[in-house]
């Protein structure tokens, strides 16, 4: 498999920011000559969870060593609740602890986890190191390990608590993908759909015709699904860095998801990627309450996810105790990052590949069609 290099170039007045973004097949074993260039001394600590550590560790560290590179890995534990504060403020005071300086290289070895809270440590060590995300799902390679967003999570709500830093590379090694469980994969692959429903119809055709393969895991197939999305994301970056505009779009079913998250406590129960799928299906089901997308293209969005194994309703989601109430959902989504002036932008969508934000969204109707759609 032939590597893919995508750029993402940021407007800066002062020094160069873009960076590189590398696909292909093998990369792991090639990280310690990828990140070379980028260190002003040959030491670095990689942040990675406990799963990743165990089946990939030791292939990072010989690469890592063959490029002379001296390396500390800190390992945290996986899942949702490590993006805390509590867990922020550990990493950092072990990175000190190591003696990491402003010229340093921390690399995010690991899923979308990962790479918020290692990023966001980043961000804040010595005001600021440069970072390199090496991400082994398929949700980070697509999506989180792009465009510098790092936060951790807080009571109120997801990712409330954060930076934008931006990464100095990206390596996205498609065989780490082979050791995923398979539900992890599925979490990865709700947001491949949002790029094909968010900007993209030819895309969602072709995820139509090749769900299939690439849900049984074939390496081509994946490799050019991440190609595809990186590159529509690298895009949208370089244009709205820091999510003032155009990059909102990216939120796609994301503000619903957000909130089915913070019910679940942001805990294994549902995962980001299962969220967010059901956060895509409300977003489009409600745009056509609103009569701006067709039917049948709602129909067939909820129909691709569901052929996958992906929740698409309030039925699907795991039994809860915890209030999911309209009233609580929406009380949720007040706290959503795109609030401005009290008032909440919501991406919706006019059909397949045509999402577009509602600036100022009736909570008081979304609150209705969420009792409508089944919220209990």
């Amino acid at each position: 498999m032939t590597d893919v290099s995508l750029r993402v170039d940021l407007p800066a007045p002062t020094t160069d920011r873009s960076y590189e973004i590398v696909v292909g097949a093998g990369l792991i074993g090639r990280a310690g000559e990828l990140i070379r260039p980028l260190q002003a001394r040959p030491f670095l600590v990689v942040v990675t969870d406990e799963n990743v550590a165990r089946l990939h560790g030791d292939s990072l560290g010989r690469a890592l060593a063959r490029a002379d590179i001296r390396y500390e890995f800190i390992v945290l534990p996986p899942g949702e609740a490590t993006k805390s504060a509590a867990s922020l403020t550990g990493l950092m005071s072990r990175m000190l602890a190591l003696g990491v300086e402003r010229t340093d290289v921390i690399v995010a070895f690991g899923g979308g986890v990962i790479g918020d809270v290692a990023g966001l440590a980043a961000a804040l060590v010595r005001r600021g190191c440069r970072f390199v995300q090496i991400p082994t799902t398929l949700l980070a390679q697509v999506d989180s390990s792009v465009g510098g967003k790092t936060a951790i999570n807080a009571p109120e709500g997801k990712n409330l608590i954060g930076a934008f830093h931006q990464p100095s590379l990206v390596i996205a090694d498609v065989e780490a993908l082979a050791t995923l469980p398979r539900r992890e994969l599925l979490a990865g692959y709700a947001e491949v759909v949002k790029y094909a429903a968010l900007g993209d119809a030819g895309f969602f055709d072709w995820l139509d015709e090749r769900a299939g393969k690439l849900m049984s895991g074939d390496r081509q197939m994946l490799a050019r699904a991440v190609e595809i999305c990186v590159a529509a994301k690298a895009a949208i970056v370089a244009r709205d860095e820091t999510e003032k505009s155009e990059r909102r779009l990216l939120n796609l079913g994301h503000t619903f998801g957000h909130a089915l998250e913070a019910v679940y406590g942001f805990s294994d129960a549902l995962l980001h990627g299962e969220a967010v799928a059901v956060g895509m299906a409300l977003a489009f089901d409600y745009s056509v309450r609103r009569g701006l997308a067709p039917e049948p293209d709602a129909a067939s969005l909820k129909a691709h996810l569901a052929s996958v194994g992906l929740p698409t309703s309030f039925g699907d989601l795991p039994p809860t105790n915890a209030d999911r109430s309209p009233e609580r959902l929406v009380a949720l989504m007040r706290q959503d990052k795109k609030m401005a002036g009290g008032k909440l932008a919501l991406v919706l969508a006019a059909g397949i590949g045509k999402a577009f934000v509602e600036p100022d969204a009736d909570l008081d109707d979304v609150r209705a069609f969420l009792a409508q759609a089944g919220a209990p």
